[in-house]
């Protein structure tokens, strides 16, 4: 027996809450806007194929509201896949994300749609191995997941996960940061950043003023972020080889150049630049502040004192995502679309 084509959900109830919220006046996505993304997306998937969702249960009121509404969908005769809700323990922390990836990865789920921001995308890449990710976004900065109608999304993963088209032609590599603190381990998708501060206290990045290093995996200059200020500066493609790492200077003495950096939205601020070099693919990069905070995806993450030796190596070919528009051109050449004539 065709085992049925499976996708895994990871909807973020709390992304896009963080403080940038409050000092860039940015907005606030609603518990009802992330469920009707989950819905257009399910609706799409389910009409190229797919059978299965597993989707990460939360304490925010997703799957609740989402419950609610595919019975009133599906009573108005609707298709949508059947929705299984992992049966794990939540608490409202990043942990349930990387639960949700693990067993979704076990269960060998064809791709994980994920709904969040930068830091969500990266805890679903840490912990998803060999299952392709396809980003919706729904957080603050969203440098990494991409700006995309989520029925789009469906349709692209509904052909991969119902097997019509191959990885060949779905998937795409993407690069990762890998930052070691004495053998700890932790990886960011977008950037890296090397703050004086001791402590995390709020977790989102947005003071410039105690920032000294970064490093960015690829920078667009139409991003929103820290990895903003290497886009505008020496940007850096998502699918060319090499990063950049960037020497952050306030000191008038040294400082090479001052930038203008949407560092979040609605917030422009100068930032003093001293250096910059690429970074090729596993040279390693040895941080020379002697204690502070790494930021990583633009959420401070580690903190390191004076004798820790904290590295920054940037890897390609880390994992795998589906590339939406690629998926979408092939099978409108391939005709996917088109059903038969009666």
């Amino acid at each position: 027996m065709a085992r049925v084509p499976t996708i895994g959900v990871i909807a973020n109830p709390v992304s896009a809450r963080d403080i940038r919220r409050v000092v860039a006046n940015a907005n606030n996505l609603q518990i009802a806007d992330r469920v009707n993304i989950v819905l257009r997306l399910l609706a799409a998937a389910g009409s190229c194929g797919v059978g299965k969702v597993l989707m990460m249960p939360d304490m925010g009121g997703i799957c609740a509201m989402l419950s609610r509404s595919l019975e009133r969908e599906r009573s108005q005769s609707h298709h949508f896949p059947e929705v299984e809700f992992l049966d794990i323990d939540v608490n409202s922390t990043v942990e349930d994300t990387f639960r949700a990836a693990q067993t979704m990865r076990a269960a060998g789920v064809a791709a994980i749609v994920v709904l969040g921001g930068d830091g969500t995308h990266r805890a679903v890449a840490r912990e998803c191995g060999d299952v392709p990710i396809a980003g919706l976004s729904t957080g603050t900065n969203n440098a990494f997941p991409q700006m995309r109608e989520p029925t789009i999304t469906g349709l692209a993963v509904g052909l991969y996960a119902s097997g019509r088209l191959p990885a060949s032609e779905a998937l795409v590599p993407n690069k990762i940061l890998e930052v070691s603190i004495n053998g700890r381990r932790d990886i960011a998708l977008v950037d890296a950043v090397i703050s004086t501060d001791r402590y995390v206290g709020a977790r989102a990045l947005w003071r410039t003023e105690s920032l000294r290093s970064l490093y960015v995996a690829y920078a667009d200059p139409e991003a929103i972020g820290m990895s903003a200020i290497a886009g505008l500066l020496e940007p850096v493609g998502r699918r060319e080889p090499g990063g950049c790492a960037v020497d952050l200077c306030e000191d008038p003495e040294r400082r090479k150049l001052t930038l203008l950096v949407p560092i979040a939205p609605g917030m422009v601020r100068p930032v003093g630049i001293g250096s910059w070099q690429k970074m090729d693919a596993d040279r390693t990069f040895v941080v020379d502040q002697e204690a502070g905070v790494v930021a990583l995806d633009g959420e401070r993450e580690l903190t390191f004192n004076a004798g820790d030796v904290v590295t920054i190596t940037l890897r390609e070919n880390a994992f795998r995502t589906v590339d939406v528009s690629r998926c979408l051109h092939v099978a409108a050449a391939d005709g996917l679309f088109r059903l038969p004539a009666r």
